[in-house]
């Protein structure tokens, strides 16, 4: 194959993901209702933070919408360049990454955990089930979402390197899983402060704002706005 021809084709799966990734269900919700979703609740804006914001259903939408985009370019330039050893390496990564830094959002989005779910569920849904509920376990015994994709961006790229012995395509995949990781460590930050959202507000909400009230003076209109 022609070196210009497939940079071509490699420079159209990065584009593709990137662009793809940069569209953001939780940050064009809350601009709907007239502000910025970074400036509320954890200030992610992803899916998580829409959870927290609008609601389980409507952050549960956000989320699947999130993983949706990422399984779907990831797929769809598998079929169009099947010739590609690299192909699902680079729109993988470039999906996570354009979801991380969309140019739109002066570079400042979410953090990729659910577009990592979406490229995980493209490459093998036994895979993704498996770590789905490994990462499920590990959210209930910490009671803290953050270790959800901390351990999930590490997992995947050793996982991915073990089972397809591919050096160069896992060195592309943990460029986006040092994106995701580095994201994540405001969260650990604000663990240590006590200022973080636990997972278990999902059903013990008066006790964790009242938590997080004394810990941080945030009020519970900081963290939920609507109500499904």
């Amino acid at each position: 194959m022609d070196v210009w021809l497939l940079i071509l084709k490699y420079a159209c799966c990065v584009l593709a993901g990137y662009f793809v990734g940069t569209f953001n269900p939780s940050y064009l919700l809350a601009r709907i209702k007239g502000y910025d979703i970074r400036s509320k609740g954890s200030g992610n804006a992803g899916a998580s933070n829409a959870l927290i914001l609008f609601g389980k259903l409507r952050g549960a939408i956000c989320a699947l919408l999130d993983i949706s985009k990422a399984f779907l370019v990831v797929f769809i330039m598998q079929r169009v360049f099947p010739e590609l050893p690299l192909v699902y390496a680079f729109t993988a990564a470039a999906c996570i990454l354009g979801h991380i830094f969309p140019f739109y959002m002066g570079f400042k989005g979410g953090k990729g955990l659910a577009c990592l779910a979406g490229v995980i569920l493209c490459y093998d849904w036994r895979y993704f089930l498996i770590a789905l509920v490994i990462e499920i376990a590990i959210a209930l015994l910490t009671d803290y979402i953050c270790f959800i994709p901390l351990t999930a961006s590490i997992g995947f790229t050793l996982s991915y390197l073990i089972m397809r012995q591919d050096v160069w395509g896992t060195l592309i995949i943990l460029v986006a899983a040092s994106a995701i990781f580095f994201r994540h460590m405001e969260n650990l930050k604000r663990i240590k402060a006590g200022s973080e959202l636990r997972l278990s507000f999902l059903w013990n909400r008066k006790k964790e704002i009242e938590r997080l009230r004394k810990n941080t003076g945030k009020s519970e209109k900081d963290y939920f706005i609507d109500e499904e």
